[in-house]
């Protein structure tokens, strides 16, 4: 038995990031027993059928009853409600994370409503893809990834070291950062890439004169890794930029200053700033691929057939 076992943990929201977790404690024995709670009873009744959890309840309290570690797995403007319906039924002891992308926002809207007792710790796991549900899980998909905590003044020690041996044995290496710290970080490596995915494929579908069969027919070029983010879900994505907006923005005005800057040097023909711009961006990806979070193989790294994620 793992020495990070909890007796019961409590999924709440059954999608891509709940599921591959209960598949990555299921892997690593963390878990006695798993119940969880989806807004939708199709959802509930499929996580059910899939084994991902041991019970399914109709409301997020029911769900919270007796357990040890509680994740919130959310959408991040949905926090605050369900913080606010299961406060009264968490257990004294108990740690409560999530796994959200902004953790700013997940601060202000969930620590006022943590009773006394319980050890409330931000979380979030830097991984991800496009595909959403409980169908979407897999156990791996912490393997070799970053899971930030955003750990809050006078959090027990001890619950955030059990925390941080939890997310290990999930497979993910662990840092630490404030909550401002992170929401800056992740704007720029997370947040401005998908805006600009989803507005660069925005773009092109209205674009008159490139018809939608030659969108398709010619995306190797590049607009297809564009559309993998592009394809991310909706409803977490809109509660990402709302929610972390001050950080973006810095990020976006940033990124139209040099941008402009490109688009004098490509005006003026300027081949040696733009070499020397190419020749630098090179090297951030070498840089990713010699930290492990990425493959030097064709297409991103990205596995193909059946067992593609």
């Amino acid at each position: 038995m793992s020495e990070v076992h909890f007796s019961k943990v409590a999924l709440i929201g059954l999608g891509l990031m709940a599921s591959s977790l209960s598949l990555a404690m299921r892997r690593a024995g963390l878990a006695g027993s798993i119940s969880g709670h989806a807004a939708t009873k199709a959802t509930r009744d499929k996580a059910l059928e899939l084994g991902l959890v041991d019970e399914v309840h109709d409301s997020a309290a029911a769900a919270v009853v007796g357990a040890d570690l509680v994740v919130l797995c959310v959408p991040i403007g949905a926090n605050a409600a369900i913080a606010e319906q299961i406060a009264p039924h968490l257990e004294p002891g108990a740690i409560l994370t999530d796994v959200g992308s902004v953790k700013a926002a997940v601060v202000r809207d969930v620590a006022p409503h943590v009773p006394e007792g319980v050890h409330f710790i931000p979380s979030h796991p830097i991984a991800g893809s496009e595909r959403s549900g409980p169908e979407a899980g897999f156990a791996e998909l912490f393997d070799g990834r970053w899971c930030i905590m955003t750990p809050l003044e006078g959090t027990d020690p001890e619950a955030l070291e059990k925390l941080h041996r939890f997310w290990q044995a999930c497979g993910s290496s662990i840092d630490i950062m404030t909550p401002s710290h992170h929401d800056l970080t992740l704007a720029i490596t997370s947040h401005l890439p998908h805006i600009i995915a989803y507005n660069i494929v925005g773009t092109a579908a209205d674009l008159e004169m490139v018809t939608r069969s030659e969108v398709i027919k010619y995306s190797a070029g590049g607009f297809r890794d564009f559309t993998r983010l592009a394809a991310s879900d909706p409803t977490m994505w809109r509660d990402i930029f709302l929610n972390n907006k001050e950080a973006v923005l810095e990020m976006l005005g940033r990124f139209s200053e040099d941008l402009t800057a490109l688009q004098r040097a490509i005006r003026w023909q300027d081949g040696e700033t733009l070499f020397k711009m190419f020749s630098r961006t090179r090297k951030i990806r070498h840089s990713i691929i010699d930290a492990g979070q990425d493959t030097d193989i064709p297409d991103f790294g990205r596995p193909h057939g059946a067992g593609d994620k």
